[in-house]
């Protein structure tokens, strides 16, 4: 077992991948100043090209000004399969402040808690600083764990109630439990990179047992409370924003949203010509849709 948490990290950067994943990275790395490509997402859980392939394309520079990543999707001939892929993009510099939670934006280190692949990178200092922003990631992620779940608990317990306040800051569309869905795939792993994560970010834990208990000081316990009441303030008005402009981003922004939103809701999103047309005009309409399907179930 991996004793810090930056061997667990590397460790798990190295997670294999399908063949066609790869060659689909290989395409990616063509990217103007590419320096590194991670794959993430349910199909690295399990192996499948159904669906939406998850990239991130890491690139050189200096930090972005205004809303990131910039999103596109492109579809892949593999083998007469087509393959289709959500490619975020971001400066690597700009991943790494906001995997340490130096922005008031929660996706990144939400994200990269969860597993992920390092599947192209440009050089060994490259996957060096890869790994150290997944790092931060995990002890962010821990931090408000720490402070968010009970005062004392299994490991599942702090996860779930991470997740459950993140989703609900960030405006995301998921079916009640998405949590333990994610944190079943492999508890085993989750379970191990709490108490690594909280020793790198400086709390001491003690055990009860199975249940952990974190001694986050009074002090630092409101400090990061306040944090966390500026991110949740902030998280909707962000990622509406994000909606907004990855509606302009890419072709089938609007076909893209109804897929998603109907893999995680159960709930069939039609589209009319000029929905998929206008998405942004016609996004009020869908989701007043949505929330009362949801509502009536």
């Amino acid at each position: 077992m991996s004793a810090t948490l930056g061997a667990l990290v590397r460790d798990q950067l190295v997670t294999p991948v399908i063949p066609a994943v790869r060659r689909v990275a290989e395409a990616l790395a063509a990217t103007p100043g590419a320096v590194g490509i991670l794959f993430y997402g349910s199909n690295l859980r399990t192996g499948a090209t159904e669906g939406v392939l998850d990239f991130y394309v890491l690139t050189a520079g200096a930090p972005e000004r205004g809303i990131w990543p910039t999103v596109s999707y492109r579809e892949f001939d593999e083998a007469g399969e087509t393959l289709r892929a959500k490619i975020a993009t971001m400066r690597l510099s700009t991943f790494a402040r906001a995997a340490d939670a130096g922005t008031l934006d929660t996706t990144i280190w939400t994200r990269f808690v969860q597993p992920c692949a390092l599947v192209w990178s440009r050089d060994d200092a490259t996957t060096a600083r890869i790994a150290e922003a997944i790092a931060a990631a995990a002890r962010s992620a821990a931090r408000f764990a720490a402070a968010l779940g009970p005062e004392t608990g299994t490991p599942r317990d702090y996860w779930r109630a991470l997740f459950r306040q993140t989703y609900a800051a960030e405006f995301r569309v998921e079916k009640g439990g998405r949590e333990d869905q994610i944190i079943g795939f492999d508890p085993d792993r989750y379970n191990r990179l709490l108490p690594l994560a909280w020793a790198a970010d400086g709390i001491a834990v003690t055990a009860e047992g199975q249940a952990l208990r974190p001694a986050l000081p009074p002090a630092r316990r409101a400090a990061v409370l306040r944090a966390w009441r500026l991110r949740r303030r902030a998280g909707k008005p962000i990622n509406i924003a994000r909606l907004m402009r990855a509606a302009f981003t890419f072709d089938g922004a609007a076909r893209y949203g109804a897929w998603k939103i109907e893999r995680h809701t159960g709930i069939a999103v039609p589209l009319s010509p000029w929905a998929e047309r206008h998405p942004i005009l016609a996004a009020p309409g869908v989701l007043w849709r949505v929330w009362r399907a949801r509502q009536a179930a």
